[in-house]
């Protein structure tokens, strides 16, 4: 290609520039207050041991085929069978990721005439399922459950003659903040449709034994739960929870299960172990909510930032360059934490997505706390 092909993504790359949105990546330093990895699993030595035994027992790096072909290993099923009753579903399905898992869902299980009705937070990965698919889609006010009855409520009375799909996460990513689950549940069945519900941020943490914000909900045959494996659990993959006949629709039309290559089945080993440890070792928990609620309230004094009651707490800022200065000297100092900008969030909300971990104790939250503090009010000047 000539170099002139090129100037329409240096003219984007250099717009992002001037809008303080252009990315890049970084290589993994200083203390933890980034990652998603809750519970401190990902360099647990227990799912190390967990993988290692499995190399030793036989079990292969590759798949070596799709799921319908060659690549379906017995670990895949294995797993998948423990997820389902661990999490209280008829069913579960793997995926690599829970981008795939969300766009696999939202192209293939809504059909045309039907309506997706998704917060207006949602991740971006459902917003990629529902461009895929066919049904049309409207957002509904953050966790608003009377603006998704009445949604719905319009769709029906133009014409709107589908099923309704409900997309919320139970706990949102970048805010922190909740789900009303029962509510929306309740106005999924009562317009006779589904709720589909991601736990990427609740899965290990929250429920009993860390099984999510909706458990519970489970007997329901309009639910569906997407629980992660890259965040809490420590590992990678994403199990997608729901009723067999969805299960078995799936296996048959979506089409980014049908063509990929299945998932390793040695990851699958370290999945299966994360799932018993969230549940043989609760202490992880309690540490984390002691981690998070030591956080909160050294936000309220300090800076006078409401705490979100979860392991996520944004601290808005606002204008994406001061965002971006903050976390700069923040990173300078030691400290891994982030500017979140929009199209991420939206527009005017940059903020530095604080994330609470086992990686760090209470001397090293507090000494970021005490330099974000200072830092901040030299930034005010």
């Amino acid at each position: 290609m000539s170099l002139s092909g090129l100037v329409r993504y240096e003219d984007t790359l250099a717009a992002l520039g001037r809008k303080s949105r252009l990315r890049a990546l970084s290589q993994q330093q200083g203390i933890d207050f980034t990652s998603n990895d809750y519970l401190g699993l990902s360099g647990s030595p227990r799912l190390a041991a967990a993988i290692l035994a499995a190399i030793e027992e036989g079990i292969p790096a590759g798949a070596g085929g799709s799921r319908l072909l060659r690549g379906n290993h017995w670990m895949h099923e294995a797993l998948e069978a423990e997820a389902a009753a661990f999490f209280g579903a008829e069913k579960a399905l793997y995926f690599s990721s829970g981008f795939a898992a969300n766009v696999a869902l939202f192209s293939c299980l809504p059909q045309r005439g039907d309506l997706v009705v998704h917060d207006e937070l949602i991740h971006a990965s459902v917003h990629a399922g529902v461009s895929a698919g066919k049904a049309d889609a409207v957002a509904a006010r953050h966790n608003d459950i009377e603006d998704f009855d009445a949604a719905i409520r319009r769709w029906r009375t133009t014409g709107g003659k589908g099923r309704p799909w409900i997309a919320v996460e139970s706990l949102y990513s970048m805010d922190g903040d909740r789900a009303p689950l029962a509510g929306l549940l309740e106005i999924a069945e009562h317009h006779g449709g589904f709720l589909a519900v991601d736990e990427a941020h609740a899965t290990g943490i929250f429920g009993p034994d860390g099984r999510g914000l909706a458990s519970g909900l489970e007997s329901s045959g309009s639910l569906l739960t997407l629980h992660t494996c890259g965040k809490a659990l420590g590992v990678s993959g994403a199990l997608l929870g729901l009723p067999a006949v969805l299960a078995s629709y799936m296996v048959n039309r979506a089409r980014n299960f049908i063509y990929s290559t299945a998932p390793s089945p040695l990851v699958v080993a370290g999945v299966r172990e994360a799932l018993q440890m969230v549940g043989d070792e609760p202490e992880r928990r309690l540490r984390l909510g002691a981690l998070r609620d030591f956080t909160g309230e050294l936000l309220r004094s300090r800076l006078g930032i409401t705490p979100s009651g979860s392991q996520i707490q944004p601290v808005i800022i606002g204008d994406n360059a001061r965002a971006l200065r903050i976390a700069g000297r923040l990173q300078s100092e030691g400290f891994d934490i982030r500017a979140i900008r929009p199209p991420t969030v939206p527009r005017g909300t940059a903020r530095l997505r604080m994330s609470i971990t086992l990686n760090v104790d209470e001397a090293q939250i507090a000494l970021m706390i005490e330099r974000l503090t200072a830092i901040m009010e030299e930034e005010k000047a």
